[in-house]
Parts: structure tokens; C-alpha cells; sequence
């Protein structure tokens, strides 16, 4: 395999707020991708930093009464704790208020300006006469020239949807004095991106070497417009003192905007990186780079990184982004983020709350699918996903049969003969094992199809612990062989799994790693001539004490997260919405009375049984339907289930459910449905919960 060369860099955190839960989507996502490849064996380097310049940094350090300086060295040190606590791993964090960054600045400028790309001329715009200042657009409110609606920013109406210029406010007032603002003309400087030199590169490197994504590169075309039209601006680049950020050279009292210099900040954050380690900052940057440049990005900003930030790299003799990977929104509960709700979670939050950073890490990754799509957070999937898979499923082979081999057999996996069966065994059941699939869907960030592989062979692993029930041979003298090859090869499927787990959860791999005695794992390449049971620990291999991995989540843990982060309720909203806790649904639902009274006898004849999902779809043409496919152990059937407003498919597959087995057949108009699932139901719509057994289960469990 030949050896790369990566830089890979995530959009950098503005230094006027916390991390939440929405912006740790990008940095878990980036953070999976670097260790993937790092256990690759390539050479990659990690750098952000935190996004320091601007009028809203200058304003809140002004409030507290501090310099910004100190508001975003503070700030820094509150983002790098977050990042940490994630397990966000990063080579390098820096800041965008460095003298590295102010050089790159000022070169890239010179350079634009040398080729006649900047130009400077007069522009109006709202001016705060107490605060002596000139407003951006988010500092200007007042009423939509559209629809009249009142306390409205300075570039869009958030009640109709409207777009202007700050100018076009009706009574307009500032936001940071209140006073009311006046037009007043300044020079700006501007980079000229409708110049042919910009617009005819961008088309090109629109269309070639799959820079973007097919969403975000039809979205370049929409911006760029067809071939011989220009619908693209000038962007200004400057801002008027007061300002905090970088000085413009030889144009005293004005400064670079801060979108200017926050791209520029990879740069820096990179060059400080080069001269600790020694290395050549050029040859990952200069124009002819046989290296590669990775930028993850939310699909909000991917304006300033596919459009500006190229011209400006091509133009001023840096190589351009290989590739830029935009990502979506988080939705909590599919709705916004919410602070009247306790939904608007941030990353100190959560840790506060002593809930594992790792249950996170896992669900966004099951869910994140390498475009630019939205994902949701749904509590209640989170809590059923993390704790059936992950600790139900995958720690559950750890947990089966590490005790054995400690108690039984002082800590030793089989050798000899035993170990060659074992090889035999798992090179038969699992000659399917397709590794490349998931290595292929983690070097495409497809991360929820490399955990559906993932998942489908821990769940053959579990079946065959299963089916040889080493529990049932600890209980018979004669068949310590017997169990002592099984266990072995629970411990040695763990062991297998637990590799392409790592990019995912490391520090749990980490307590893997120490329990199985073993040196930290990389990531495992087969070939026609090298079979999955290469992989194993060797024969004979010393395990140590099984100690606990990984605990499930506790609902009232999820209950008092959102209690943590509720703020009053405002005026409009209402209860009985999204994000309250278990007790409040609970006092907030209608009374349904218990039914009447039956015997045991009644009760007996209802079979219920384990079933895991083996698949799940829609209906064509069903408004409350979806088709399951229930694996019940010794048969597979279908049953239609009402829970299409509670439930996406992609979710439901893997997991265990308890089914009517014995109800009944029903012919309904889109196939028969030959059994029932059970869910229990509130109030609301699409308010239902279908029931798991605990873990352990196996489908064809009969509950009773």
C-alpha cells in the first residue's frame, strides 16, 4: 500500500460562544477519518484552531470588561477541554490571532493586490453615532421593509424569510447602543472574484478531480451561473475601526474581515505545527503538492471554502483543497436545537453529566453517511442504539466469555490442536467477511454503512456463542475442551471486531487493548492468501480480568441532561413539546385506565417471543406502515407495524423486539402480516416506543 501524505484540517470554532452538540457532528466526524487513517500506517496531521477576529469578540470582551485577548486565550482553553473530552484528537490547536496567520494574511494579500485583484471604492453603510462605529448587518435591527414585522436583523427577515441591505431597514436602531444609526460612506477593499481570472478557475475546479460532493458542486454551478454569464460579486474583504483583527498593511484603520483570515488560520495552525516538529510546511502547500488537503466543513459555510478560499489560494500560488467534505445540520427530537426545551446541549454539558462521550461518538457515526443530509439525535433511538449495540451486542462477546477463561483457565486462549480448530471454525463462518467494504465506507465517511458491516458480524459472533452456549459446557466436567475453544473464540471474535471499532470508540479500544494483553491495534488487511483467521492472537495467548468496558445509559441520565440545559419557558411556547423530561410527559399525559382483570390462564395463551429485525422498509402507498422482516431464531416472518411516524427503517434493522407470535395471520392490502410488535404509546403523535428485551435475549426467547 502506498504510503499518503494528508493534512486535514476541521472549520474553526468562533471564539464567542461554547461548543455544543451541533458542532461536535464535524469534529467527531473528522476525528474517525484521521484515526482510520492514521491506523492505516499514513502520515496525517490534524490541525485546527479557534476563530478570533471580529465585531462580536471585540463587543463581549468591551462587556466583561476584559481585553480580547483575554476573552479568547480563556475561550481556547474552554473549547480544547471540550475537544478533549470528546476524544477529539488534534496534532495542532492554535489560534487565528497568531503572528503565523497575520504573515499568510498579509502575503496573500500583497500577492492578490500585485496581480490587480484587490480594488478599493466608496460604499455607504449604517453607522452607530455614540458607539463611533460602522454596524455590520447582524448589529442593525429593526422593520422588515417587507412585511413590517418588527425587531428584525440587518439582512433578513426571520418571520418572512426576506433578504436585504441593512439600509433598507424601516426605524432602523443599533444593536449594541440602541441608538439610532446614520449612512455614512467608507472606502472598502474588495478582492475581486467576478474577475475572469477567478470565475473561469472556479468553473473549472468546479467540474474537475471531484473537488465537492455532487450536492455541493451542483450548488457551485447555481452560485457561478452558466457558461458565459457572471453572477458572482466582489467581496469585501475590510472593516472599519473599532475592530479586532488584523490591520490592513499600508491602509491605517482598516481591517481584514474576519472570513478573510479564518481559512488563512489552517495555514497558520499548520506552519506553527511544521516548525515544533520539523516539518517542510511547503511541501503540503506549494502549488505542484503531491500531498493531500482534507477540509471538513459544515454546508452553511461552504460559500467561503468552495468559492473565496480557492480563488484566493490559486491566485496567490498555493495549491487548492483536494477535496472539501460539507456535512449537514443537527436536529435534536427533529426539531431545532432548543433552549426552552433543555435541547440546546452543550459538549461541557453532557460530560457534566458524567455520560460517556463515546455513546456520542457511536450514534453520530451510525448515522452520518458522508453527504451533506441532516442528521437527528433522537434520545430515545440514542438510548435503545448505544445499548443494544454496543453494549448489548459488542461488549456482551467480551463479557460471555472472559470470565470463563480467567476462572477456568488461568487467563490462557487455547494452542495446539485447539487453536487450529478455532481457526478452521471462524475461517468457514466467516469466508462472507468483506473488510474491504468497510474500509471503503470509512475512506468515503459513509460511517453508518461500515457499522451495518460491522454490526452483521457482531451479530454472527454473537449467534455462534450462542449456539454453542458455553454457559450450558461450564455446567458438564467432561467438556472443558468444548468450552475452553469456545470462549477462546468469543475472546478472539472480540478481539478481530474490536479493530474496526477503534477509529469510533478509541478510548474504550484502549481498555480493550489492556485487557487482551495485546499491543494497540492497527487497521487489519487481508488478501486472497491471508485469511481472516490470520488476524488472531496467537496461540496460548494470556488474557488478563475482565473488568467492565462500557455501562448502558440510563434513561433519568438523558432526563436530567435536559434539565441541565432547560431555561424558562417564553412567552409562545408551549408544554408537552420535545426535550422535557420523563416526568413531566409523564404528569402531562391523559390517564388511560388499566383494562379489566384477567387469570394467568388468559395470560398463557399469548406467546410472546424475542425477534430481531433482520430488515425493515417502507410501504409503498402506507401513510403508518412499515414492513419488518423478523428474524424469530428458527423461522423469519413479516409483520406490518404502525410505526412509521416514530421510527426511520435504517434504525430499526439489528435490533431486538418482542413480538405476538402466535396471533393470528392478517391479510392486509399490502402483503400478511404474521404476528404483532409491541410498543407502548402516549398521547401524541408519533409518540411510540417499541419494547427490547434486555441483553443477553436471543431471538426465539419465549417471555414469560
Amino acid at each position: 500500500m502506498n504510503k499518503r501524505r494528508i493534512l486535514v484540517t476541521s472549520a474553526l470554532p468562533y471564539a464567542n460562544g461554547s461548543i455544543h452538540l451541533g458542532h461536535l457532528v464535524e469534529y467527531i466526524q473528522t476525528d474517525i477519518w484521521v484515526r482510520f487513517q492514521k491506523m492505516r500506517g499514513h502520515t496525517v496531521y490534524y490541525v485546527c484552531a479557534d476563530d478570533t477576529h471580529g465585531t462580536p469578540v471585540m463587543l463581549r470582551a468591551e462587556k466583561e470588561g476584559i481585553t480580547p485577548e483575554a476573552l479568547i486565550a480563556r475561550v481556547q482553553k474552554e473549547h480544547l477541554s471540550d475537544f478533549n473530552g470528546f476524544h477529539i484528537r488534534f496534532d495542532h490547536y492554535h489560534s487565528t490571532h497568531s503572528p503565523e496567520t497575520r504573515s499568510f494574511s498579509e502575503a496573500i494579500y500583497h500577492k492578490l493586490k500585485q496581480i490587480d485583484l484587490i480594488s478599493i471604492r466608496a460604499i455607504e453603510q449604517l453607522y452607530d453615532p455614540v458607539k463611533n462605529m460602522f454596524l455590520p448587518d447582524r448589529f442593525v435591527k429593526g422593520e422588515c421593509p417587507k412585511c413590517n414585522a418588527k425587531d428584525q436583523y440587518g439582512d433578513s427577515c426571520e418571520a418572512c424569510g426576506a433578504a436585504y441591505a441593512p439600509t433598507e431597514l424601516k426605524n432602523p436602531y443599533s444593536a449594541v447602543s440602541g441608538a439610532k444609526p446614520i449612512q455614512k460612506s467608507s472606502e472598502h477593499y474588495f478582492f475581486k472574484l467576478s474577475d475572469p481570472r477567478c470565475v473561469d478557475f472556479l468553473r473549472r475546479w468546479t467540474r474537475e478531480s471531484d473537488h465537492l460532493q455532487p450536492e455541493a458542486a451542483n450548488k457551485m454551478l447555481e452560485w457561478l451561473g452558466n457558461i458565459g454569464e457572471n453572477k458572482l460579486s466582489d467581496w469585501d474583504i475590510s472593516r472599519d475601526a473599532p475592530y479586532f483583527g488584523f490591520e490592513i498593511p499600508e491602509a491605517p484603520g482598516k481591517y481584514f474581515y474576519v472570513w478573510l483570515d479564518a481559512p488563512i488560520g489552517y495555514m497558520g495552525s499548520f506552519k506553527y505545527l511544521c516548525e515544533q516538529k520539523q516539518i517542510n510546511f511547503d511541501e503540503f502547500w506549494q502549488k505542484d503538492s503531491r500531498t493531500e488537503l482534507y477540509h471538513f466543513i459544515g454546508k452553511d459555510i461552504l460559500y467561503f471554502h468552495a468559492l473565496f478560499w480557492p480563488a484566493m489560494l490559486e491566485n496567490s500560488g498555493y495549491r487548492t483543497p483536494t477535496k472539501i467534505f460539507a456535512h449537514g445540520f443537527l436536529t435534536i427530537n427533529g426539531e431545532k436545537m432548543s433552549k426552552s426545551r433543555g435541547t440546546f446541549i452543550t459538549a461541557e454539558s453532557y460530560l457534566k453529566q458524567d455520560l460517556n462521550p463515546e455513546w456520542l461518538r457511536y450514534y453520530y457515526a451510525a448515522k452520518l453517511n458522508g453527504t451533506m443530509e441532516d442528521i437527528d439525535l433522537n434520545l430515545e433511538d440514542f438510548i435503545a442504539r448505544v445499548n443494544s449495540d454496543l453494549i448489548g451486542k459488542f461488549i456482551n462477546i467480551a463479557s460471555r466469555c472472559a470470565g470463563f477463561i480467567t476462572k477456568r483457565f488461568d487467563g490462557k486462549l487455547v494452542g495446539g490442536t485447539q487453536y487450529q480448530q478455532l481457526r478452521t471454525i471462524i475461517d468457514e463462518h466467516f469466508a462472507t467477511w468483506r473488510p474491504a467494504q468497510i474500509e471503503h465506507a470509512f475512506e468515503e465517511r459513509d460511517y453508518a454503512a461500515a457499522i451495518r458491516q460491522i454490526m452483521k458480524f457482531v451479530d454472527a459472533a454473537n449467534e455462534m456463542i450462542h449456539q454453542l452456549a458455553p454457559w450450558e459446557m461450564a455446567k458438564k466436567p467432561d467438556q472443558d475442551d468444548a468450552l475452553h475453544r469456545a470462549c477462546s473464540l468469543g475472546i478472539q471474535l472480540f478481539y478481530l471486531l474490536s479493530h474496526y471499532m477503534k477509529p469510533i470508540i478509541p478510548s474504550t479500544v484502549e481498555k480493550i487493548e489492556s485487557f487482551l494483553n495485546c499491543k494497540p491495534l492497527t487497521w487489519p488487511t487481508l488478501s486472497a492468501e491471508r485469511s481472516v483467521s490470520a488476524l488472531l492472537l496467537p496461540e496460548g495467548h494470556m488474557i488478563n480480568p475482565y473488568q467492565h468496558l462500557m455501562i448502558r445509559i440510563d434513561a433519568k441520565q438523558i432526563d436530567a441532561l435536559i434539565a441541565a440545559n432547560k431555561q424558562s419557558l417564553s412567552v409562545g411556547d408551549k408544554p408537552g413539546n420535545i426535550g422535557q423530561s420523563e416526568q413531566t410527559k409523564k404528569t402531562s399525559q391523559a390517564f388511560v385506565p388499566i383494562a379489566e382483570t384477567i387469570s394467568i390462564d388468559d395470560f398463557s395463551k399469548i406467546d410472546l417471543r424475542v425477534a430481531r429485525i433482520a430488515d425493515a422498509e417502507h410501504v409503498p402507498g402506507a401513510e403508518k406502515l412499515l414492513k419488518l422482516t423478523l428474524d424469530l431464531g428458527h423461522e423469519q416472518r413479516t409483520v406490518f407495524a404502525g410505526i412509521k411516524s416514530a421510527y426511520d427503517p435504517q434504525h430499526l434493522k439489528g435490533r431486538l423486539t418482542v413480538v405476538v407470535a402466535n396471533l393470528a395471520p392478517r391479510q392486509m392490502k399490502f402483503g400478511l402480516s404474521e404476528g404483532m410488535v409491541l410498543a407502548a404509546g402516549g398521547n401524541h403523535p408519533g409518540e411510540l416506543f417499541i419494547l427490547s428485551p434486555d441483553s443477553g435475549a436471543q431471538p426465539g426467547m419465549r417471555i414469560k
